[in-house]
């Protein structure tokens, strides 16, 4: 029985890890936190997985929250005046082919852990340092960092060539709030722009005391949606600032959360990060290869919700990639072989990530016509759920403003109003 090692119990890590459990392999994961301390941690992120995700989960019998969690049922998107005031420039709702859904992490988390113990999993409660991989991996057959994007992610060398930030491109601030109102058009994953400051982000999800809202502001940093705040800073503090944020820049938002509150105590969550592409292979001064998947090696700004949706796509593509390699060794070229399948599709988000973080002028010109054309607002609904398609008609800035003037020639506006 082949011994895999799994350094990170995320989205990622977990899902790799229960799926070759279930292929029975011999599985080791190790995380500083069990699922008690995950539960009554901190909130982690915002997260709402979309339609191929959600269906990986129910194929492996992940999905526990079908029946709890709020469905998503579209994307919106608002642009705000540049004038200000309480009307946006743009309003529109894109539909959903299939049903959205977010769990906060620490519930899902925490439940899938457990699961592992429970099917025969070993879980070790500790936290690796850079020093202890060398003699980590000489246990096992193969290593595997899913440890997120901070601490041991740092061994993996940043890959410039792919992607090249060297600051953070938003400050973030969220919160799970209760006490919000419902969209108008229902289960909404709600983006308001504010040009040239940031964006604010509205989402239905389950925490852990039930259905909830998470609301969240990616800030430009230095700029009028960033709210500077002290370290340790508590979560009414956090929501206050988000609470400002909407009732200046977003009023129709504010409206809705105004008599919000925290769904419970650790239930908000501030600062930022670099986004970057890192080598997913490292091989450690004593000759140990080590495999980096995830946030650790491909870490893309929240602004296009799909870290948790990549996470579960590379632990799909490296289960798949390791059951198929069989009883031959796990070698760089493996490694590389894998992650390169993975990149085929991560590459397209991270083109879109750049896009949206910098606002270029197609990308108003498209949002102005989806306002008018419902099948663009569909389209770019859907594009959450599958990216790739979108370097034929969004990234690219002379295909964008083609699709533009082609709809514009061929279409009675009249009969495709997105609206509500």
């Amino acid at each position: 029985m082949r011994k895999i090692l799994v350094v990170g119990a995320g989205q990622s890590g977990l899902q790799l890890a229960l799926g070759l459990l279930s292929e029975d392999y011999d599985v080791t994961l190790v995380d500083p936190r069990g699922p008690d301390e995950v539960r009554a941690g901190g909130v982690m992120s915002t997260q709402c997985l979309f339609g191929p995700a959600l269906r990986r989960e129910r194929r492996h019998g992940l999905a526990f929250w079908d029946d709890e969690a709020p469905e998503v049922n579209g994307v919106g998107v608002r642009v705000a005046a540049r004038r200000g005031g309480g009307v946006p420039d743009v309003d529109w709702v894109g539909r959903l082919t299939e049903p959205a859904r977010s769990v906060d992490q620490r519930l899902k988390l925490a439940t899938w852990l457990e699961l592992f113990v429970q099917g025969g999993g070993r879980f070790l409660r500790h936290r690796v340092s850079r020093a202890e991989m060398e003699a980590l991996g000489t246990e096992y057959d193969l290593v595997v960092v899913a440890a997120g994007r901070g601490g041991l992610a740092e061994i993996f060398p940043r890959d410039t060539r792919r992607f090249h930030f060297e600051e953070p491109q938003r400050r973030l601030a969220l919160a799970y709030v209760s006490g919000g109102e419902e969209h108008p058009a229902g289960g909404v994953l709600a983006r308001t722009v504010v040009p040239e400051a940031g964006e604010v982000f509205t989402l239905p999800t389950l925490s852990l005391n039930g259905p909830c809202h998470a609301v969240m502001v990616e800030a430009v940093p230095g700029g009028p949606l960033d709210r500077p705040l002290p370290r340790g800073a508590t979560g009414d503090v956090v929501l206050a600032g988000l609470l400002d944020v909407m009732r200046r820049y977003a009023p129709w938002e504010y409206e809705r959360f105004s008599s919000a509150r925290l769904a419970d105590p650790r239930a908000a969550l501030y600062g930022g990060y670099v986004p970057v592409v890192r080598e997913p292979v490292v091989r450690m001064p004593g000759g140990t290869l080590v495999w980096g998947m995830a946030d650790s090696v491909v870490s893309n700004d929240p602004i296009t919700a799909q870290g948790a949706n990549m996470a579960s796509l590379c632990a799909d593509v490296y289960r798949r990639a390791i059951v198929d390699h069989g009883g031959r060794p796990f070698d760089e070229a493996f490694m590389r072989g894998a992650f390169d399948t993975y990149w085929r599709s991560a590459r397209q988000v991270t083109a879109w990530s750049r896009v949206m973080l910098s606002g270029p002028p197609h990308v108003w010109e498209l949002y102005r016509l989806a306002e008018r054309h419902r099948p663009t607002a569909d389209r770019f609904a859907d594009s959450f759920s599958d990216p790739t398609g979108l370097i034929d008609w969004f990234l690219h800035p002379e295909r964008a403003l083609e699709y533009v003037d082609g709809i514009r020639r061929t279409t009675d506006f009249s009969s495709h109003l997105p609206t509500t």
